[in-house]
């Protein structure tokens, strides 16, 4: 049996949540998608994966590189 993957994640270790936009400043995801992130499906996850770099963006944070699993 192959071995599980990890769930892919846009952690950087950065975790600090910024006062105004409520985003993380290391990943951009907001506090409820951190929370809730153990209960996604891998889909739901890749889902806002995709849209973090735009969002922090927006933000005026500096999106960092996500690579997305194959």
């Amino acid at each position: 049996m192959p071995p599980a993957q990890k769930p892919s994640s846009p952690c950087t270790g950065v975790c600090v949540l910024e006062p105004v936009t409520g985003l993380c400043r290391g990943c951009g995801r907001t506090r409820d998608e951190i929370a809730a992130w153990g209960r996604m499906s891998e889909p739901q996850r890749r889902t806002v994966m995709a849209g973090l770099g735009a969002r922090m963006r927006a933000a005026h944070l500096t999106p960092p590189e996500v690579a997305l699993p194959s």
